[in-house]
């Protein structure tokens, strides 16, 4: 009997939480109106894509879980970058060859690249989301956690509709408003997304836009074609800690590559010994009971350009490998 009153109790009180989020998101919403106005939005496009944002539970959820321990970097890119990613890529390029050979002509960005970035994030576009982009970016934009963030991603994209660059009703993908093959947020297609068919609409759902937009914010963030992205090493245990990085917000203590072959055994470092580059150990505080010096990798400025895509090391290394894939098969 008191297990049920416990359950009851349980209920009512989600319940009353409810009502109070539905409550002052409404609120919200009302402040955010006249905020969106000043900020330019006209009143006819806020009502039109407004009208029925929802506060959505399941984005707060998304965004507050963070597991204790994760799969270890060896497994997470063997994941992303296995045979049968290879050969869906390699279908996508066969059925669009002619379209991605252009884009990469005209960007400097490797096909290769191109396709990883695609499989990795949306497996060649068979899962780009499903959320409403706009109740997503409300109910973070609510929420105190990274409400300046959401709250410009939301204002950016009312005002792409405001401006006719996209199209309102297609807004579907991740729970936190990433958009398209290649998972755009707002403020990435206001800056980076272009028309390239020419049809006066911005479809980051169709390959032509999608590809080309890709490939010109890879160009535009200074990927360099044809340099490398990393090196796995073997570290000797006398490399100074300081020269390990395990974060992606920024790669600290680089130096030139001959500057660290004192501290590196069994690798092949036929590179340009005066470039600069770092050193990440991306187990190091994401998996249980890490190898502070294993894996280990040496990466050079084109890995810190995928990091400004997403700032994951292991995305990075993922998306690295998948593409030195694609070499051996085109």
């Amino acid at each position: 009997m008191k297990i049920i009153k416990l359950i009851i109790i349980c209920i009512l009180i989600n319940i009353s939480f409810a009502s109070a989020e539905k409550h002052n998101f409404n609120e919200w919403l009302q402040n955010f109106k006249t905020y969106s106005l000043k900020k330019g939005i006209s009143e006819k496009t806020f009502e039109l894509v407004m009208k029925d944002v929802k506060f959505l539970p399941k984005v707060i959820e998304y965004d507050r879980f963070q597991p204790e321990f994760y799969e270890d970097t060896k497994t997470y890119i063997s994941k992303r970058s296995n045979k049968k990613k290879v050969i869906s890529g390699m279908k996508i390029y066969k059925n669009n060859q002619k379209l991605i050979d252009k884009v990469e002509a005209a960007f400097g960005v490797e096909k290769e690249l191109l396709l990883a970035l695609m499989g990795i994030e949306t497996n060649y576009g068979t899962y780009v989301g499903k959320m409403d982009i706009i109740s997503s970016l409300a109910t973070l934009s609510f929420d105190k956690r990274r409400s300046e963030f959401f709250t410009n991603e939301l204002i950016t994209v009312l005002d792409l509709v405001d401006k006719d660059i996209i199209d309102h009703k297609i807004l579907f993908g991740s729970w936190a408003g990433a958009f398209g093959f290649f998972q755009f947020m707002p403020s990435t297609i206001d800056r980076y997304a272009i028309d390239f068919n020419n049809n006066n609409l911005i479809e980051l759902k169709k390959n032509e836009d999608a590809f080309a937009s890709a490939a010109n914010y890879l160009n535009r963030i200074g990927w360099k074609k044809k340099e490398p992205c990393f090196i796995p090493v073997n570290l000797k245990e006398n490399i100074p800690e300081k020269y390990l990085n395990s974060s992606a917000r920024k790669i600290k203590n680089k130096k030139k590559l001959k500057f660290f072959k004192k501290y590196i055994l069994n690798a092949n470092l036929n590179y340009d010994d005066n470039q600069i580059v770092g050193i990440i150990t991306p187990d190091f505080e994401i998996v249980e009971n890490p190898n502070k010096l294993n894996p280990a990798y040496i990466v050079f400025d084109n890995y810190e350009k995928i990091l400004k895509w997403n700032r994951s090391l292991r995305f990075a290394l993922a998306v690295c490998t998948l593409k030195n894939k694609f070499i051996n098969e085109i």
